[in-house]
């Protein structure tokens, strides 16, 4: 990806709905050979998430894995199916970009989570390609995924009612 309105843009990661984290880690670990950089639980008030950092190379996916019904990836699955859940682009100018696309008449699941290292918001997901979009940036090279940003995510989907 070259630009996304003039501003470097490249993707992230692919963040995956599955049914069983375990099953889906044996296949990325066990036979494509993936790392496991990261292995955690996010609780919201009414449900919660299991998700796993995987790299290979550079190449980031994310397994998310609901943990009761009320769970929104739990709700993305029985919607859509278990695959990609939303794909995360990194990019330069965080504001420049969200009032760029708010101008085009993209709508946002959340607001702007400001984390130690990491700066990102996401798209209320598209109805007729089942994408959600999440827009990031790295304050720092090679800065990862922080708790606390991942558990102000989940709440501000959960009290959307966002998935």
């Amino acid at each position: 990806m070259k630009n996304l309105y003039k501003l470097p843009a490249r993707i992230d990661h692919l963040a995956i709905a599955v049914h069983d984290i375990d099953e889906a880690l044996f296949l990325y670990q066990g036979i494509l050979g993936f790392e496991l950089l990261n292995k955690r639980e996010v609780s919201g008030e009414f449900s919660g998430m299991l998700s796993a950092e995987l790299d290979a190379n550079g190449f980031t996916i994310v397994l998310i894995q609901g943990t009761g019904e009320a769970s929104q990836v739990t709700k993305y699955i029985n919607e859509y199916g278990s695959g990609v859940q939303h794909v995360a682009i990194e990019v330069e100018d965080m504001d420049y970009l969200v009032n760029t696309l708010r101008s085009k008449g993209m709508e946002f699941s959340t607001s702007v989570i400001n984390g130690k290292n990491l700066v990102q918001i996401f798209s209320k997901r598209d109805k007729n390609s089942g994408m959600m979009f999440e827009f990031i940036k790295k304050q720092q090279v090679n800065s990862g995924f922080e708790k606390s940003n991942i558990q102000d995510l989940f709440q501000q989907l959960e009290d959307s009612g966002a998935y």
